[in-house]
């Protein structure tokens, strides 16, 4: 049975279709609902680790889901983004590539370490960059939706880095 912070990580599942379909046909209306979504469904993310501490319900299958759903939401509309050609497609490349690595790292170590500082920093910034480019903005808000996309592909590459050498020692 799941414990309330894992059911809270699970039902960020229920976002991820609303969020491609929203996005599939994207329209100033569209993009702002899925938005909406897109910050409810991310936001229950800080809401079940805060629960998990507070209730003292860590698990490992927490520590395995919590991380596997991120992903989930952010290469959902990352995909979704892609296809608009706002972003190019090596660029999202190297962030599945990573996740995928990662995800397979974790499966294999014999115990499963949570998220460290970087790891945070990266889902984070990962949020905010996708939450812009979801966004129907002005132009003028091109370059910092951009360069937060880049900063967070770069915390990205450096966590995952970060986290392969924190497992071998």
């Amino acid at each position: 049975m799941l414990n309330l912070p894992n059911s809270i990580t699970v039902s960020r599942l229920i976002g991820v279709p609303f969020l491609l379909y929203l996005l599939d046909q994207p329209t100033e209306q569209s993009r702002w609902w899925a938005l909406g979504i897109f910050a409810l469904v991310a936001g229950t993310d800080w809401l079940d680790g805060f629960l998990a501490r507070k209730l003292d319900q860590i698990t490992d299958l927490g520590k395995f889901l919590d991380p596997l759903v991120d992903k989930l939401l952010v290469l959902a509309p990352l995909l979704s983004i892609l296809a608009w050609g706002v972003i190019p497609a090596w660029a999202v490349f190297l962030w599945i590539g990573r996740e995928v690595a990662i995800a397979g790292w974790r499966v294999n170590q014999p115990k499963i370490i949570g998220a460290n500082l970087w790891g945070k920093a990266k889902t984070v910034t990962q949020i905010g960059a996708i939450a812009l480019l979801i966004a129907p903005l002005s132009p003028t808000w091109q370059p910092p939706t951009l360069i937060l996309f880049w900063l967070a592909l770069a915390l990205t590459l450096w966590s995952g880095l970060i986290y392969i050498k924190g497992q071998e020692t």
